[in-house]
């Protein structure tokens, strides 16, 4: 058909315009006698990507810099005006050229060119016609204006193969994608946020073994080693927006090679905030339990800044009057430390309730939405695999986990982890920190809710006496604790 033809003269003019030992090599094009057109490429004895370093047990290292070859190679082709909108395994092979292997980026039949159109033929995609691998393509490829893609969308794809390449996995389940209707399977790349890399390798407790072990690692090195930097490289090439994408894949191959010789990468995690937005976007139903818990997040983020604020003050003040230059510095050492600790737990704390908490297998088509009991439910198993040695922030977790309790009406629950909260509040934070104290305070409300009134004036009494001693009677807090005993 004219299609056909088409695509196939569009790829053997877009392979005409790159030379790169990285994309398989054009050497004669033509047409026969009667009019049947074709091109003459090099032999690439090579095996898909993944394939490849699977059979040959690459370690994670090894792998990258592999990758690194594929980058370059895309950055030549981007360099040349084309964007090739169908990268994944199968479309880049490995061979081993003197004993060294070589991946070549080949197929660029469904390339588009930037500059200038590839042929006077006219290619086009009919309606309801993704072009490309739902696995592997860009949200702007799935979405209605397919026409809009540039560059970018190879670094999505990038990003894919990445993913692929470190877990095994793609970010998205291609049985899932396959399965659901054309318009879901649309929704899903452009609305839904795959787990991190490190995330997955936590969920496949059935083929984690065997993805290890071609990797030549155990299961807890292989998420250790991917869990930070590798996860922000990944997540950022995967980004919806492409504007907060690598801008072009040679800014992605040098990010890897960063990472591989221990130096700063570009990527960092998306903000609070942004994580915050994309967190009650995705999760309506519980946006009202999340209120309750940014608000909790906010007032911890806003004694941070009144932290900070005061080492700013003390180091001033070492500064004009010089006597008291000793004193001044330890109280701004002890306030930043603590502004420091203050910051580290708000972080875990919005990381754990914004993600890992919430990163529950996916449920199938038509299965009711997830309640805020199955989430605080799945508490006790999250806690114990990442917090389970850091005292305050498993405080913190359990305190705002009992009062969601007791806005359920759950008094009892509620109890249970406000008395588990408060011995590790005061390990990790100090028995007189303002946490801990009204952590003590609010088991006593809890206990007058339960009508145990002795258990009540034992915590109301014990928040008076913990607040009256360094913050006095003139405050406020230390005047409630009073009022209800």
């Amino acid at each position: 058909t004219k299609a056909v033809i088409a695509r196939f003269e569009a790829e053997r003019q877009a392979l005409a315009m790159m030379d790169h030992p990285g994309i398989a090599r054009v050497l004669d094009a033509g047409a026969t006698a009667t009019g049947r057109p074709y091109f003459v490429m090099e032999l690439v004895r090579g095996e898909p990507i993944d394939r490849y370093c699977d059979a040959r047990r690459l370690t994670t290292r090894q792998r990258l810099e592999l990758f690194a070859q594929v980058c370059q190679a895309v950055q030549h082709a981007h360099a040349k005006g084309v964007i090739h909108r169908d990268i994944k395994p199968g479309n880049v092979l490995v061979a081993e050229v003197d004993g060294r292997p070589l991946a070549k980026v080949i197929d660029f039949g469904i390339a588009k060119a930037t500059a200038a159109r590839l042929t006077e033929k006219t290619l086009f995609t009919e309606f309801r016609q993704l072009v490309g691998t739902p696995e592997y393509m860009s949200p702007e490829q799935a979405g209605a204006g397919r026409d809009d893609v540039d560059t970018r969308s190879d670094v999505y794809s990038l990003g894919v193969l990445l993913y692929q390449l470190l877990t095994g996995a793609t970010p998205f389940d291609a049985q899932r994608l396959r399965s659901a209707a054309f318009g879901e399977m649309q929704r899903i790349i452009r609305e839904d946020d795959p787990p991190k890399p490190s995330t997955r390798l936590s969920t496949m407790q059935d083929s984690i073994q065997t993805v290890a072990a071609v990797r030549q690692t155990e299961p807890r090195a292989l998420a250790s080693l991917i869990r930070g930097e590798l996860d922000w490289i990944v997540m950022r090439c995967l980004e919806k927006d492409r504007g907060r994408r690598y801008a072009t894949a040679i800014a992605l191959a040098e990010d890897i090679e960063r990472h591989l010789k221990g130096e700063p990468v570009s990527a960092a995690p998306p903000s609070t905030a942004y994580r915050l937005r994309k967190f009650a976007h995705r999760h309506r139903v519980l946006l009202g339990a999340a209120a309750g818990i940014a608000l909790a997040l906010v007032a911890g983020l806003a004694a941070t800044s009144y932290s900070l604020v005061r080492a700013v003050r003390a180091e001033r003040l070492a500064v004009e009057r010089y006597e008291q230059a000793e004193a001044a510095r330890r109280e701004a050492d002890a306030a930043r430390e603590q502004a420091e600790k203050s910051n580290r737990i708000a972080n875990a704390v919005t990381e754990f309730f914004t993600h890992d908490l919430l990163s529950l297998s996916p449920r199938p088509e038509g299965a009711p939405e997830v309640t805020v009991r199955e989430v605080l439910d799945a508490v006790p198993r999250k806690i114990d695999q990442y917090f389970k040695s850091d005292p305050a922030v498993e405080g913190v977790i359990r305190e705002r986990v009992g009062q969601l309790y007791r806005r359920l009406g759950e008094l009892q629950r509620s109890s249970a982890y406000l008395q588990d909260a408060i011995p590790l509040l005061e390990k990790g934070l100090g028995p007189e920190s303002k946490a801990t104290l009204s952590a003590v305070h609010r088991l006593g409300e809890l206990k007058m809710d339960l009508q145990d009134f002795a258990a009540a004036e034992a915590q109301f009494d014990k928040a008076y006496q913990g607040r009256l001693n360094p913050y006095g009677t003139g405050y406020a807090m230390t005047g409630n604790s009073l009022a209800r005993r």
